[in-house]
């Protein structure tokens, strides 16, 4: 399908082409206009008369990563030439929501470090970190209202609604040597690839195009969202602790099965299922750095990276319908940087 262009944005179009987007700093370069205005969005909305929300909100803004989701949002909406400052709001709102999410996992998970700094929960506590969390996502609701829109509306709250479904199954499967891949994909689906899945369809729907093209933008975001989180699941292995920006091993150590180990314990020789057995069901015993030498001498990382590999670039066949432009091209370098982030 053709979208009505003006002319002036047409020329823009025809200057953003002639600056290829080949390093992920060059999509956050292409973004900081509008992420200004997301930082800007989200300290308004998280002031509040209680002290400890504006300190926890504050440590959180300026601890934000490079906030891959709402970031998709702005490259979509300005692919489609969107107008308006929704796309401000609503990014906001599924920074909120990731952020609410990271609060809640981090005190399930007992985690220590967080996008290498200290959790929320080992600085305040996880009283404060679970109630923050739970404030912010009531004002992520809050701020969706105000997009006056049912669609929208329906979105945000089965997004939210799935991925507290995948919290829960993740808990249930902890130590589950049983997890399928079919499994685990239904676990990332929903606790991860959800909410990139929402921020892109959001982004179609305010631009007001089709419903094919917003079913083709959330397909888009789902597949992008796995191909992140399969990759996440490789760094566990291979990344440093600086480089991650949580402790190494801290996924083997929570006892969650993540791809290189269900490939391992399907297809590894005795030896090797023997101890990854062993070391599940004893997480906290385990010689990680034994389990980390197994999982890089065998072939699950080349396999993992393959599946990420592959559901990235199923997302790049979702871009075809988009006119060229610089935040296209942007988008595209994101299904690779999904996958190549960790070479």
């Amino acid at each position: 399908m053709t979208f009505e262009i003006s002319p002036h944005m047409k020329e823009l179009l025809i200057h953003n082409m002639e600056n290829t987007v080949s390093h992920i700093q060059d999509v956050l370069k292409l973004t900081d206009p509008g992420m200004q205005k997301v930082n800007a969005h989200l300290r308004k909305q998280l002031n509040s008369e209680v002290i400890l929300i504006n300190q926890i909100g504050e440590y959180i803004i300026n601890n934000g990563g490079k906030r891959l989701r709402p970031i998709l949002m702005l490259l979509i909406t300005e692919a489609l030439n969107y107008q308006g400052d929704q796309n401000i709001n609503l990014a906001s709102v599924i920074e909120l929501i990731h952020t609410a999410t990271l609060l809640h996992d981090d005190v399930v998970d007992e985690s220590e470090m967080r996008r290498g700094e200290k959790t929320s929960h080992e600085i305040w506590g996880n009283s404060a970190s679970v109630l923050v969390g739970d404030f912010l996502y009531s004002k992520s609701f809050q701020m969706m209202v105000k997009a006056d829109n049912m669609t929208v509306m329906s979105i945000l709250s089965d997004a939210t609604n799935k991925i507290s479904e995948g919290e829960v199954q993740q808990l249930l499967n902890v130590g589950n040597l049983d997890l399928s891949e079919e499994a685990y994909y239904q676990i990332i689906a929903n606790k991860t690839a959800k909410l990139f899945e929402a921020a892109c369809q959001l982004a179609a729907v305010i631009s007001q195009q089709d419903t094919n093209l917003q079913t083709t933008m959330a397909e888009f975001g789902m597949l992008l969202g796995t191909a992140f989180q399969i990759a996440d699941d490789i760094l566990d292995y291979t990344a440093s602790d600086d480089d991650l920006g949580k402790n190494l091993g801290d996924d083997f150590y929570e006892g969650k099965l993540t791809m290189p180990l269900i490939y391992l314990l399907k297809n590894g020789n005795d030896s090797q299922r023997s101890h990854i057995i062993n070391a599940i069901k004893n997480p906290q015993q385990a010689d990680f750095s034994l389990i980390k030498h197994l999982v890089v001498e065998s072939n699950a990382i080349k396999y993992t990276l393959s599946q990420a590999q592959h559901k990235a670039n199923q997302a790049k066949t979702k871009l075809e319908s988009l006119i060229d432009s610089t935040f296209k091209e942007a988008l595209i370098f994101l299904c690779d940087y999904a996958w190549q982030r960790n070479q």
